[in-house]
């Protein structure tokens, strides 16, 4: 029986889409429990914004609680039914603020030592919801493609050690014309397999030329809206009593249209940006961190068929108050220890990629752009190997996807 009542015009504030999908379901949502509900809310307000798996994902999900039993409404949320809740919360405006909800919500289940038992009602929930509806198979192969080392010249780090035991390590590879290889080959897979968000070329510097089929992202393009950003932190951070979780409430609350990233005319792709700018960590400042959780977010969120992504220099380490400054002195430069950065970053990229589906079919690239260094792993290419054997990285490709 439903916990509570509820009519269309309590949506009115959401995007178009997110209201419809709410007023389709009305009497699933008011039959969940106050402890869940909200938390399903948080992804469904931005659901104008989210990606075609994304939307997928949450569709399918608020659909199979139109099929389920009595029996199996109880046991897949009869845990969440037997969280108690402050009257606070109960009169809180979960419907219009469900993520503030969702944060209050964490706090009173640690004050009222009800945190492990909501722990385990959400792990439970998930693998159920895991096991009856499983994440879609990708249309082919996933590949993954990961460029360090931009501006290194001779280094003696070993590079790619954490990658070497899944694949095979190439020490004689042709560097030439290397980079517009690799976007060629990542936009052939974008016409073969056109979809939107498929495909991704991500630069942690300036973008090179890239096809019109694929999904871009670049450190450079967003210069602007990073230092606009990076004038609030700092104005932010110099108001009394102002600490970490005021600036994270503010960055928060920022539009695409606060740091005038509507330059894309894709709703989507900006607020992706303005995401990456405002909840990742360094994401502002540091070139290599930017290309690794962009990376990151993409293969979490989109679920692309292909990535490319470009890691370059970064700057050398200051304090945090230089380095949220936004004037425009002439900033050293570290690509010895970018190279560092970017060998870890192509590692989590790779195992990012292994958590999606279709893991066991798909392929990975890793390029010391410049140079004559890669490792390739695929189902095709012999774990821990190496090759001495003269190649470029067309015919690397070939042998690896």
């Amino acid at each position: 029986m439903p916990t509570r009542e509820l009519n269309p015009g309590q949506f009115n504030g959401y995007p178009s889409e997110a209201r419809k999908l709410a007023v389709d379901n009305l009497r699933v949502l008011e039959a969940l429990p106050l402890s869940f509900l909200p938390s399903l809310l948080r992804e469904l307000i931005e659901y104008d914004y989210k990606f075609p798996a994304e939307r997928s994902s949450l569709e399918r999900e608020i659909s199979n609680f139109g099929s389920l039993s009595p029996q199996q409404w109880k046991e897949w949320l009869g845990a969440f039914e037997q969280i108690l809740l402050s009257p606070a919360l109960e009169k809180f405006d979960w419907i219009n603020q469900p993520a503030q909800f969702v944060e209050r919500l964490s706090a009173h289940l640690w004050t009222t030592h009800q945190q492990d038992a909501f722990r385990k009602a959400a792990t439970e929930y998930g693998n159920r919801l895991l096991m009856t509806v499983p994440p879609v198979e990708p249309a082919i192969p996933r590949v993954s493609i990961a460029v360090v080392g931009r501006g290194v010249g001779a280094s003696d780090y070993p590079l790619f050690r954490k990658l070497r035991p899944h694949g095979a390590l190439y020490s004689n590879v042709n560097p030439e014309g290397g980079l517009p290889t690799l976007l060629d080959f990542v936009a052939g897979r974008a016409k073969s397999q056109p979809a939107k968000y498929a495909h991704w070329y991500i630069d942690g510097g300036r973008e090179h030329a890239f096809d019109a089929g694929l999904t871009c992202v670049s450190y450079r393009t967003l210069e602007p809206a990073r230092n606009q950003l990076l004038a609030r932190m700092q104005k932010q951070s110099e108001l009394p009593g102002s600490g970490p979780e005021t600036l994270r409430s503010v960055m928060a609350a920022l539009r695409p249209s606060d740091l005038h990233l509507e330059h894309s005319g894709d709703a989507v792709l900006s607020r992706f940006e303005l995401k990456l700018l405002t909840e990742g960590s360094g994401t502002q400042i540091f070139s290599t961190t930017f290309a690794q959780w962009a990376a990151r977010e993409t293969l979490r969120r989109a679920q692309p068929l292909t990535l490319l992504v470009r890691f370059a220099p970064r700057q050398r380490q200051r304090p945090m108050s230089e380095m949220l400054s936004v004037a425009k002195e002439i900033v050293e430069l570290d690509p010895a220890g970018s190279l560092v950065d970017a060998d870890m970053g192509a590692y989590y990229t790779w195992l990012n990629q292994q958590r999606l589906t279709g893991a066991a079919q798909a392929s990975f690239l890793a390029w010391f752009e410049g140079h004559n260094t890669a490792v390739a792993i695929s189902p095709t290419v012999p774990r821990g190997t190496v090759s001495n054997f003269a190649a470029d990285l067309k015919q690397i490709l070939n042998w690896t996807i």
